[in-house]
Parts: structure tokens; sequence; C-alpha cells
């Protein structure tokens, strides 16, 4: 099977084919994941509850309205957080606020509700964060991490929003 990736339109099933050769299941945890036989289910307990030492700066922010009345009151946000050494995202949820992250530079930690260890993230790494997750994130290292971070938010989950 032959793919242009440089055509300017790449076809839903070109994405979907492309994805069936990568995403097949290995039995061992990718650098920046929890480690397989760390996944539960309340694995870590909430942590830390306020910011600290970080900024959040939204880049762009789109209000997807127009598409429909199921996006009625939601936007695609990209923002870029940059957390100091010792700096804090804290304790949130992810049920009704689907995000990746991109970690930019430096490194984080994260404490997921789903995994028993802590998670490093280092540059490039990126992670999904979507349905019955929570999490926070600290920095243990010396130097600022920044991340990149694109979610769809809704006005009830703006209500609850802590980072």
């Amino acid at each position: 099977m032959k793919f242009d990736l440089n055509a300017k339109r790449v076809t839903l099933a070109t994405v979907l084919t492309l994805a069936s050769f990568t995403a097949i299941p290995t039995g061992y945890a990718h650098a920046g994941e929890c480690p397989v036989d760390q996944v539960a289910e309340n694995g870590m307990q909430p942590g830390e509850m306020m910011p600290k030492n970080v900024t959040d700066e939204v880049i762009s922010s789109i209000d997807l309205a127009s598409k429909g009345d199921a996006w009625k009151n939601s936007a695609l946000r990209m923002r870029k957080l940059v957390v100091q050494p010792g700096g804090v995202v804290p304790w949130h949820s992810h049920e009704a606020r689907p995000a990746n992250i991109l970690i930019v530079s430096g490194a984080i930690t994260e404490y997921r509700s789903t995994c028993k260890v802590p998670i490093e993230h280092k540059a490039g790494d990126v992670t999904a964060e979507f349905g019955m997750l929570s999490h926070w994130w600290k920095n243990n290292g010396s130097e600022p991490a920044v991340l990149y971070s694109a979610d769809i938010l809704t006005s009830e989950a703006q209500k609850h929003e802590s980072m």
C-alpha cells in the first residue's frame, strides 16, 4: 500500500489505515505512560489542590457553536503552560474536558488516578487525558517544563476547572 503524505488532503481512511499499523498492543508501557502492571482504578489519591509557580496562557480559542447544537457552549482551546521547578498543576478531572498535552521542554511528573506510580514525562512526550481520569503534575526537575495543551472546554467544565 502506498501513501502520499505530502498530498493536500489526507482522508480519514488513510489516517485509520496508518493508525492500524501503529496501534498494535504490545503489553508494555511506552515512554511517558503508566507501566501496564501499575494501571489501577484509584491508583493515586488526590494530590496538590492549588497551582504553584505555573503560568497558564491561552494562545488560541475557537468557538465550536457553529458546528451544531452538540457543540453549543464549547470551545477548542490551545494553551501554553510553564511550570517552574517545584511548580504544580493542581489535581483536576478530565471527565468533561478531553485534552492532549505535548511536553515541549524540560520534564514533569504526573500523578494519575489510573496509575499506582508517578509517570515521568520528558520533552517530546504527548499524553492523552480523557474519561475517568483525574491527576496533578509537579516539576521535580531543575529547569522549567513547557507544555502545550489542546482541549475541548465546555461551559460546564469551565465551572469546575482548576487548570
